[in-house]
């Protein structure tokens, strides 16, 4: 008989880890929808973001502010910093390949996540960080289960994000050189769309999306190390796939989906296997999803509709 307390514990928990997955799937779906690039190095500027986070935390932390202002402080100087490496990767690395075949930028981008994690490394380290715990920790009663107040922040952040990001795709001028690049670049730049600021700024609001999702999963294990935005970013791809890429509400439901799905198998099939397919093993239902998906939808569950392309 199925525990409803449990079931909307797990349920939340997987709202939680789904949000930033989804986050993360944007800034994916994005680039993919412009480029037909598959950004892995995606993973890595939330791990910078993580990064800046933890030393804007530990050098406030003498400062005697409220938590809430020193993780507000924290996204705002994070932010800028993911926003210019991203454009570097752009422009350094995948701009003077854009004709070239496609395994080309392919290989380029996992080089460039290899670098970026080697960087991190000489800067802050190979060993894990703490990072604080800015909020308080009494839970947040939801019926019958509950919430962390960090795990509610998580929630509200992302659906604003996401929220905004939808609204500025589909009603503004940028969202609209997005969509028309997105369709045949070429009859974009006839029409007056300067296609180079159209990608930068795409990729510009791909590495906010993962500056915050960075700060927030570092606030909900509050652990950071240099390799963290590997398997989030893997993850943020898979949730991708599986909503439909170069779809950016695809994007937001399959991350949705993924975290729930991830959240529920590694809770009851954990309880049934005896942990054996539990938490220590929930990576396995992401990826068995993403081998799912790509058998029998390739085209993920909303397919991919040039019109929300961006």
């Amino acid at each position: 008989m199925i525990d409803f307390e449990i079931l909307l514990q797990q349920i939340l928990n997987g709202l939680v880890l789904g949000s930033v997955y989804a986050l993360v799937a944007l800034g994916y779906t994005m680039v993919y929808g412009i480029l037909q690039l598959i950004n892995f190095a995606h993973g890595e500027v939330l791990m910078i973001g993580a990064m800046v986070g933890v030393t804007v935390a530990r050098v406030l932390a003498e400062a005697a502010l409220p938590g809430w202002a020193v993780l507000v402080i924290a996204t705002l100087v994070a932010i800028p910093v993911c926003v210019l490496v991203s454009l570097a990767m752009e422009l350094l690395a995948y701009r003077p390949l854009r004709n070239a075949p496609r395994l080309t930028p392919l290989i380029t981008a996992i080089g460039i996540s290899i670098v970026l994690q080697t960087v991190a490394m000489i800067i802050w380290s190979p060993n894990p960080q703490v990072f604080p715990d800015l909020l308080p920790t009494d839970p947040i009663p939801v019926g019958p289960a509950a919430i962390a107040p960090k795990q509610a922040l998580i929630l509200g952040v992302a659906a604003v994000m996401m929220a905004g990001l939808f609204f500025l795709v589909n009603h503004t001028k940028l969202g609209r050189a997005m969509r028309a690049t997105a369709e045949n670049p070429r009859i974009a730049a006839l029409m007056g769309v300067n296609a180079n600021r159209v990608i930068a700024a795409t990729f510009a609001i791909g590495a906010t999306l993962a500056a915050v999702a960075g700060i927030l999963v570092a606030l909900n294990y509050n652990i950071v190390h240099f390799s963290m935005g590997f398997i989030p970013g893997l993850k943020a791809f898979t949730a991708a796939v599986l909503g439909g890429i170069g779809n950016i509400t695809g994007a937001m439901l399959g991350g949705l989906l993924l975290g729930v799905i991830e959240s529920l198998g590694a809770g009851y099939i954990g309880d049934l296997t005896g942990d054996f397919l539990g938490s220590h093993y929930q990576d396995i239902f992401a990826f068995a999803v993403l081998i799912l998906v790509l058998l029998f939808r390739p085209s993920g569950l909303m397919g991919e509709r040039v019109a929300d392309r961006a």
